[in-house]
C-alpha cells in the first residue's frame, strides 16, 4: 500500500492533477484488473446480501415509493431492472429504487475505521449501469471490487461525522470509480466523474440524528444516481470543480479540518491486488453495526440475569462511536421514545440491547413493530439503560490491526438486591473473527430466510446459481440477480401511495 498525504493547496500552487485525491483514486479504478479469486468470491457474497435485504424491504412504504419513482421513467435502450418489477427503467433510476430498497432495513454490509460505510451500496447503480450498458458479470465484478478498494481506502483516511458530515460522501466516490473500472473508462473521465460525485453528495448527518426519518434509506441511492450522472457528464467531456478535495474553497478545507487539513490516505500500489471487500463485514442482525455485538452479548446475557423485573440498572461501556451516536452519551430523547421511527429504534442500542435480552432474538420487522416498543415492561428496561464511554474499547474500535479492532463493550447489570453481573462481546458472532464468521452458506441462508413467501424456493435456487456464477455471467444472464417475486403483489402494495410529479 501508498500512503497518499492529503492537504489543502491554495489556487496559487496550481496543483497538477496527477497529485490530487480524485486523480490517485481514479488511478486505483482504472489500474483495477480482474479480481483475485477470494476478492471475487465476496463480491459475490455481497450481491446475495444485497439482494437478500432488497427483497425483504419491497412491501416498505420508502421502497414503494423509489420504486414508483423509478418506474415513471422506463427505458427500452435496454434500460435496467428494478426490483420486485418486470419494468426496465432507465439506469440512475433503477440505481435510486434498488439502492433504497438495499439501505431501507439497515441489514447488508459494513466498515468501520476513522469514518462508517456500507460499501454494499456501490452495488445497485454498478449492476444498473452493467446491465443498460450490456456488460458481463466479470465486468461487474471488476467493479464491484474496485468501488469496495476506494470506499475502504477513504474511510481509512478520511473521518467525516467528527464535522457531521454523512458518510455517503465517501460514497458517491468510490462509486465513480466502481463505473469507472466497469466500464475501462481513462483515468482523465474517471477522475472528472469522482470530482462531480463528491461535489454533489455532500450532506449534514442530520439525516442520522434526532427523529431519524426515511432518508437514511434515500441518501446512498442519491448518491449512487448522481454517480452515474457525473460519470456520463464526464464521458461527454465535462469538467468538475477541481482540485475538489485540497482546493481552497474545497472539501477538505470547508466541510473538513480548515485550511490545516492534514489526511492519509492508504491505497494499492500499482498492480497490487485489490482485496479491500476482504476487510468489510456484513450484518446477521437488522440493527446498526455497533449493535451487532451488544444483541449477541445480550443473548448471552439472558440466560444469567433470571427475572428482568428484578434489574435496577444496566451500563455499557463502550467506544466513543457506540456511546455518542447510538447510545445515551447522543442526549437524545428519541433513543428511548417508545413512538419513535423503525429508523431511530435502530439506532438505539438502549432500546436494541433491552429487545435482546427480553426476547434473546432479533428480528427485522418484529423487534421493530410499534407494539413491541411500547410493551410497558420493555419500556421500564430500557429506560434503566445507559452507555458511558470506556478509552479501552475507544482505542479497541480505531486499532489498526484487524484483528484486535473491536465494536462491542462491557455490560454491566446491577440488580435490586446489589449482585452485578457483567459479561462482555468484542465483535459479533457473524464478524469475520467472530465465534460464526459469516460464509457462503451463512450468505444463503439469509437469502432464504428474509425472502421466504416472497420469493418461491425454486425462484431462490435459481437466483443462487446465478449469483455463484456471476464470473461467468454474459449479459444477458444479469436480469437473473433479481429474483422472481410475485409483481403483482409487489404492485398491490404501490397501489395506495399519494401520487407524485412523476
Amino acid at each position: 500500500m501508498i500512503e497518499h498525504r492529503v492537504r489543502v493547496h491554495p489556487s496559487a500552487d496550481r496543483l497538477p492533477r496527477e497529485d490530487q485525491l480524485a486523480w490517485k483514486l481514479a488511478a486505483v479504478a482504472t489500474g483495477t484488473g480482474e479480481p483475485v479469486a477470494d476478492s471475487a468470491a465476496m463480491a459475490v457474497n455481497r450481491v446475495i446480501d444485497n439482494a437478500s435485504v432488497a427483497v425483504a424491504s419491497l412491501p416498505r412504504r420508502p421502497v414503494a415509493v423509489a420504486r414508483a419513482q423509478a418506474t415513471a421513467h422506463p427505458s427500452t435502450a435496454p434500460g435496467a431492472s428494478v426490483f420486485g418489477t418486470p419494468v426496465r427503467v432507465s439506469p440512475e433510476w433503477a440505481a435510486w429504487a434498488n439502492g433504497t430498497a438495499v439501505r431501507e432495513l439497515d441489514f447488508h454490509d459494513t466498515y468501520l475505521a476513522a469514518d462508517y460505510s456500507h460499501p454494499g451500496d456501490n452495488i445497485p447503480p454498478l449492476l444498473a449501469v452493467a446491465q443498460h450498458t450490456g456488460r458481463t458479470g466479470a465486468d461487474l465484478l471488476r467493479g464491484i471490487v474496485a468501488a469496495y478498494e476506494v470506499h475502504v481506502a477513504l474511510v481509512k483516511g478520511i473521518c467525516l461525522h467528527e464535522h457531521r458530515i454523512d458518510h455517503v460522501a465517501h460514497l458517491g466516490a468510490a462509486t465513480a470509480c466502481g463505473l469507472g473500472a466497469l466500464l475501462r473508462l481513462p483515468t482523465g473521465t474517471v477522475y472528472q466523474a469522482v470530482q462531480q460525485a463528491v461535489h454533489t453528495t455532500t450532506a449534514t448527518r442530520q439525516s442520522r440524528k434526532g427523529e431519524i426519518s426515511s432518508w437514511k434509506a434515500y441518501a446512498p441511492a442519491f448518491a449512487g444516481k448522481a454517480a452515474i450522472e457525473a460519470v456520463d457528464r464526464a464521458m461527454r467531456g465535462e469538467t468538475s470543480p477541481s482540485p475538489v478535495y485540497e482546493g481552497e474553497d474545497g472539501f477538505l478545507a470547508w466541510m473538513l479540518n480548515g485550511p490545516r487539513s492534514d489526511y492519509t490516505v492508504p491505497l494499492p500500489a500499482p498492480g497490487e491486488p485489490r482485496r479491500a471487500i476482504l476487510d468489510t463485514y456484513t450484518k446477521e442482525h437488522s440493527a446498526e453495526y455497533q449493535a451487532q455485538a451488544v444483541i449477541d452479548l445480550a443473548r448471552r446475557l439472558r440466560e444469567k440475569t433470571g427475572p428482568l423485573d428484578r434489574v435496577r440498572s444496566i451500563v455499557l461501556h463502550t467506544s466513543h462511536h457506540t456511546h455518542h451516536v447510538i447510545g445515551s452519551g447522543a442526549n437524545d430523547p428519541h433513543k428511548y421514545d417508545p413512538t419513535a421511527s423503525r429508523e431511530t429504534l435502530d439506532h438505539s442500542v438502549p432500546y436494541i440491547f433491552a429487545v435482546a435480552l427480553e426476547d434473546g432474538t432479533w428480528h427485522h420487522e418484529r423487534s421493530y413493530a410499534p407494539e413491541r416498543a411500547a410493551r410497558p415492561e420493555t419500556v421500564a428496561l430500557w429506560r434503566k439503560i445507559t452507555t458511558v464511554e470506556d478509552p479501552a474499547w475507544t482505542r479497541r474500535y480505531h486499532d489498526p490491526d484487524p484483528g484486535r479492532r473491536a465494536f462491542g463493550g462491557r455490560a454491566v447489570i446491577t440488580l435490586d438486591d446489589g449482585t452485578v453481573i457483567e459479561d462482555e462481546l468484542a465483535v459479533a458472532d457473524a464478524h469475520p473473527a467472530g465465534a460464526r464468521p459469516f460464509d457462503r452458506a451463512a450468505y444463503a441462508g439469509k437469502f432464504r430466510t428474509l425472502t421466504e413467501g416472497i420469493v418461491t424456493e425454486s425462484a431462490q435456487d435459481a437466483f443462487l446459481d446465478t449469483a455463484a456464477r456471476l464470473a461467468e455471467l454474459p449479459a444477458a444472464g444479469l436480469g437473473g440477480l433479481f429474483p422472481a417475486v410475485d409483481t403483482d403483489a409487489v404492485a398491490a402494495y404501490d397501489a395506495d401511495l399519494p401520487k407524485g410529479l412523476f
